[in-house]
């Protein structure tokens, strides 16, 4: 039983041991004592049939303060602490001169408490950037990557993160949130499907991964590529962009930057189509006149005509070269060229 139904009971008993004691005595000690048992047993049932709805009450508006206080910045706590200590400052001074009115009153003392606390705890928090430098610093989350619009938009992080390739917590912030919200609603058609399809890719990622949306903004910076900087450098997040401008400007701010086009490069096969490279077809293949040959790493080299070239090295061209599941297939063809070349020497 949670603390929660179990402090319910206890009022509820509680409750009928306080209606005993109010009703007027009964003609005998044992009568009172029957009636006063019997409204305090009526009293703890009458809590444990409300007692689920309680807790679930109870529970609803914890978690509502839990988010709310999670989301409070400790600057704003920090201003809000400095206006109450100045307000009641300023309270026990005013009490003090006013003391010797001969028409004040202590109920004076909380009134004024009140109007001074609404006062400086309000104008103090509206100026909250002012305390920058005042209590505990920032605690940065680590392993969270911050999301641009190009990157959203762009789509291949949904396949990343579905094959395992993406770790921790993706963040996407509430400005940028809003930009694709802009561009869904825009008069322009080609903004209109990009805002859209950067939708339908959080809709999708949000099923496959960690996906939170941090509600953070700042009225000094105008564009979305300044805050995104300045929320990473308050963070500590890695940025994922697609964005070269935006990467060079994070980095010269020291932040970590994730680039999925530089990820592509880096991952584009070594061979692509006209490359030319000396291979021995090694056996025959599934079609009739083809050749199988393989690089130094197992790819497999599929030669068309190569049956004639078996067993010994022979210049090919690279057509076209797939991707498949269980790994890299690359189709060429002789290099007539290079056929001559050897022929006429």
């Amino acid at each position: 039983m949670s603390a929660v139904r179990t402090l319910t009971l206890l009022v509820g008993l509680l409750f009928g041991w306080a209606l005993g004691r109010w009703l007027p005595p009964a003609a005998s000690p044992s009568a009172q004592l029957t009636n006063t048992l019997s409204l305090m047993l009526a009293g703890m049932l009458a809590a444990f049939l409300i007692a689920s709805r309680i807790e679930r009450r109870w529970v609803g508006t914890a978690e509502r303060i839990q988010a709310w206080y999670a989301g409070v910045s400790p600057r704003t706590v920090t201003a809000a602490t400095f206006g109450l200590v100045i307000a009641l400052l300023v309270s026990v001074l005013l009490s003090n001169l006013l003391g010797g009115v001969p028409v004040y009153r202590w109920w004076w003392n909380v009134i004024i408490t009140g109007v001074l606390a609404a006062f400086f705890v309000t104008f103090a928090v509206r100026n909250a950037d002012a305390f920058s430098g005042f209590g505990p610093a920032p605690r940065k989350k680590q392993g969270g990557k911050l999301l641009d619009s190009n990157v959203i938009i762009d789509g291949r992080i949904v396949d990343l993160a579905r094959a395992g390739f993406i770790e921790g917590e993706l963040i996407v912030p509430g400005f940028v949130l809003r930009e694709l919200q802009l561009l869904a609603d825009h008069g322009d058609t080609q903004k209109r499907t990009r805002g859209k399809r950067g939708l339908n890719v959080l809709e999708e990622l949000r099923q496959v991964t960690l996906l939170r949306v941090e509600d953070w903004d700042t009225a000094d910076l105008s564009t979305v590529d300044d805050k995104l900087v300045r929320l990473a450098r308050e963070t500590g997040a890695r940025l994922m962009t697609n964005d070269s401008n935006l990467s060079k400007i994070a980095k010269l701010h020291g932040l970590t930057v994730l680039s999925l086009n530089e990820a592509a490069v880096a991952l584009r096969p070594q061979l692509q189509p006209g490359d030319v490279l000396t291979v021995t077809v090694t056996k025959g293949g599934q079609q009739a006149g083809q050749g199988v040959a393989y690089l130094d790493d197992g790819t497999m080299i599929v030669v068309e005509d190569g049956q004639k070239l078996r067993g010994r090295p022979a210049r090919v061209v690279v057509v076209n070269n797939v991707q498949t599941n269980v790994g890299r297939m690359i189709f060429a063809k002789p290099d007539k060229d290079g056929s001559e070349e050897s022929a006429s020497a």
